[in-house]
C-alpha cells in the first residue's frame, strides 16, 4: 500500500511545477457568451495590411481579430534581457521603422523545463501552455474591444503564477482575456518577465554598484511593462489611469510587492491578489549570502563577476540553484519560494511590512483578495485519502501540512477546532483547509487596513464534478471564473451552466471592482468591506454568503 505522506509530498512537488505545452491559437477558442460574435456561420478571423494596426512609442504593431475582440500578441515592452542586460535593470526596447508582427505569444521567460509533464494528471488538469524560452522575453498581450473609438476603458494586467520561478502570461487556458474584455468592454493585458536566478540573483554584495539593482530586476521588468502600459494603452482603447493589477500564487505575492514599490506609484490604480499575497520581501542579508555562494560556484572572484553574463542561461540557473542550497544548508534562510526572489533592498523594495506606512505607495489603492478553501487538494489522485480517519488525519497533519512543516502536538488540537468550525467537512477535506489556511491572506489584509483604501476578501468554495468529486476547491480553480473562461477551462469545471451561474457573479464582481474599487453589484449580496474586527468574507459559491471570518479560532491556532 501507498504511503499517504509520500503521495502527498511527491504531488505537492509535481503541482508546483504546473505542467504542460499545449498548441496556441485554440487557446483563444470558444467565447463563454454569444454577446458580441456573430449569430452565423460569417467569418470569425480577420488579418490583413491594414486590419489591427497600432501606434506604440516605439513603433506600429499589427494584430488580428478574432471573433470581434482585437488581439496583439508578444509586443515587446523591455530590450532583450540576455548578454550585456543580464542582471541589469530592463533597458528600452530599440525603435522599429517597419511594422511589428504581433501575432504570436512572445518567450517565455528562462526556467528549467525538464520533467515539466511528467505528472500525466497535473498535465490533464491545469492544462500549462509553454512558448519558446529565451532571454528575449520582455513581451505583453493585449485583447481589446476597439482600437479607435476614442473610448477609455478600464485596463487588467495579470501577472501568472508559478512562484517566482516559473510560468508565463498565456501559461493556463484560464488567462486568456477575450472573454471578460469582450464582457466587461475592458483592455486586458498580460506579460512575461524575468524569473528565477535570471530575474533575482542579488550580486550587489560581490559585484559592486553596477550590479546595486541585480537582486530585484524581475520587479522592475514588470514595473517597465506598466510603464509601457501608461505610455500606449490609450491607444489600445483603454485608460491608463485607471489600471487593475491581478495576479494568482506568486502572481498574488508579485501584486503586493508592486503595491509597495514608489517606482509603481501612479501606474496602478487596484489590486487583486488570488491564492497568494506576501508583506514582506526577502533580506538583503541573506539574498547577498546567496550571491557570494553563486560566485563561488561558479569558481569567479569578484573581478571576474562579469562572466557570469556568459554561462548560458540553464547552466547558469542550475549552477545559481544548487548555489542558493548550500547557502540554505550552511545558513537556513530563503522562503517558500526559494532563495530567488523580490529583495528588501530599501532602494526598489522597501524594508519592513508592506503597507504598514498610511502614506505609502498603495494608500489609495483598493485591494480584492481571495483564497480557496482547498488550495493544496491532494486527494484528487489519491483516492485512498477519502477514507482516512480523524487519527490518520491528525497524524499526517503532525508530519507536513502543504508546503510547510507538520504541526507536532498541536496538530490534533487544530484539527478538533476545525472541526467544530466545519461539522460537515469529511477528515480528508479538514486536512486540506488546515494545510490550506487563511493565515497569510489575513495578515496580507490586516495589513492593506493601515492604509485609506478599502480591502475586500473572498474565499472560493466551488467544488467541479471531476475525478469523482476530489478535486474540490483547489489551486488555481478560482480564476477561469473571475476572467469568464469557465467554458474555456473545462478542465477545472467541467463547463456548463453551473460553473458559468458563478462565473457570471464573480466576473461581474471583478469589473466593477475594476471600474470604481468597490466589487458591489446586484449579481452578489451586499458585500462589506474587511474590518479587523469581523474580518467579512464573501464565500463564492452555487450560493453566495457572506460570513464574519468563519475560520478564526481555529485557524488562530495555527503557528505562524
Amino acid at each position: 500500500m501507498k504511503n499517504p505522506i509520500g503521495e502527498i509530498f511527491r504531488f505537492l512537488v509535481a503541482g508546483t511545477a504546473c505542467i504542460i505545452i499545449f498548441a496556441a491559437l485554440l487557446l483563444t477558442s470558444c467565447s463563454t457568451s454569444e454577446k458580441g460574435s456573430s449569430a452565423n456561420d460569417g467569418q470569425i478571423l480577420f488579418i490583413g495590411d491594414d486590419i489591427a494596426v497600432v501606434e506604440t512609442v516605439y513603433g506600429k504593431v499589427k494584430g488580428f481579430i478574432l471573433r470581434d475582440i482585437y488581439q496583439f500578441r508578444g509586443i515587446p515592452y523591455g530590450a532583450d534581457t540576455g548578454g550585456e542586460n543580464r542582471f541589469m535593470p530592463p533597458k528600452e526596447p530599440e525603435p522599429w521603422d517597419d511594422v511589428y508582427p504581433a501575432v504570436w505569444w512572445g518567450n517565455s521567460a528562462p526556467q528549467i523545463m525538464d520533467n515539466r509533464y511528467a505528472n500525466p494528471y497535473q498535465s490533464f488538469t491545469d492544462h500549462w501552455n509553454y512558448d519558446d524560452v529565451s532571454e528575449d522575453c520582455l513581451k505583453l498581450n493585449v485583447w481589446t474591444p476597439s482600437i479607435d473609438d476614442g473610448k477609455k476603458r478600464p485596463v487588467m494586467v495579470w501577472l501568472h503564477g508559478g512562484g517566482y520561478t516559473n510560468g508565463n502570461g498565456i501559461e493556463q487556458d484560464g488567462y486568456v482575456g477575450e472573454n471578460l474584455s469582450r464582457k466587461g468592454d475592458i483592455v486586458f493585458v498580460s506579460i512575461n518577465h524575468r524569473l528565477g536566478p535570471i530575474g533575482f540573483s542579488d550580486l550587489s554584495g560581490v559585484g559592486g554598484p553596477e550590479y546595486a539593482h541585480s537582486g530585484n530586476v524581475g520587479a522592475l521588468d514588470m514595473v517597465a511593462a506598466f510603464k509601457w502600459v501608461n505610455e500606449n494603452i490609450a491607444n489600445f482603447g483603454g485608460d491608463p489611469g485607471n489600471v487593475t493589477i491581478m495576479g494568482q500564487s506568486g502572481g498574488g505575492a508579485k501584486v503586493c510587492t508592486l503595491g509597495a514599490m514608489q517606482a509603481a506609484k501612479g501606474l496602478i490604480h487596484k489590486i487583486v491578489p488570488l491564492s497568494g499575497s506576501t508583506t514582506s520581501a526577502m533580506d538583503q542579508e541573506y539574498s547577498r549570502k546567496v550571491g557570494k555562494y553563486v560566485l563561488r560556484e561558479a569558481g569567479l572572484d569578484p573581478s571576474e563577476i562579469d562572466k557570469l553574463k556568459d554561462i548560458p542561461w540553464k547552466e547558469y540557473i542550475l549552477l545559481a540553484n544548487t548555489a542558493a542550497q548550500k547557502c540554505a544548508e550552511e545558513y537556513g534562510g530563503g522562503t517558500m519560494r526559494g532563495s530567488f526572489g523580490p529583495v528588501a533592498d530599501g532602494i526598489n523594495i522597501p524594508t519592513g511590512i508592506f503597507f504598514s506606512d498610511p502614506d505609502g505607495p498603495a494608500t489609495d489603492v483598493p485591494i480584492l483578495l481571495c483564497t480557496t478553501f482547498h488550495e493544496w487538494s491532494m486527494a484528487r489522485d489519491n483516492p485512498e485519502l477519502e477514507e482516512i480517519t480523524a487519527e490518520k488525519a491528525k497524524e499526517m497533519l503532525g508530519d507536513r501540512a502543504g508546503f510547510r512543516g507538520g504541526f507536532g502536538e498541536k496538530a490534533g488540537e487544530i484539527y478538533d477546532a476545525y472541526a467544530k468550525a466545519f461539522p460537515d467537512a469529511k477528515p480528508v477535506e479538514l486536512m486540506i483547509m488546515i494545510s490550506s489556511n487563511r493565515k497569510g491572506v489575513i495578515s496580507t489584509a490586516n495589513a492593506k487596513l493601515e492604509q485609506d483604501a478599502p480591502v475586500y476578501l473572498a474565499w472560493f468554495g466551488w467544488q467541479p464534478p471531476l475525478f469523482d468529486n476530489r478535486m474540490r476547491a483547489s489551486h488555481c480553480s478560482d480564476i477561469c471564473f473571475w476572467y469568464y473562461n469557465t467554458d474555456l477551462m473545462i478542465t477545472h469545471t467541467g463547463g456548463g451552466k453551473r460553473p458559468r451561474t458563478l462565473s457570471e457573479k464573480m466576473s461581474d464582481a471583478l469589473l466593477q471592482f475594476m471600474s470604481t474599487g468597490n466589487p458591489n453589484t446586484e449579481s452578489l449580496p451586499q458585500w462589506p468591506a474587511y474590518t479587523l474586527e469581523n474580518g467579512e468574507t464573501m464565500i463564492l459559491n452555487d450560493e453566495c454568503v457572506v460570513k464574519n471570518d468563519p475560520d478564526r479560532k481555529a485557524r488562530e491556532l495555527i503557528p505562524d
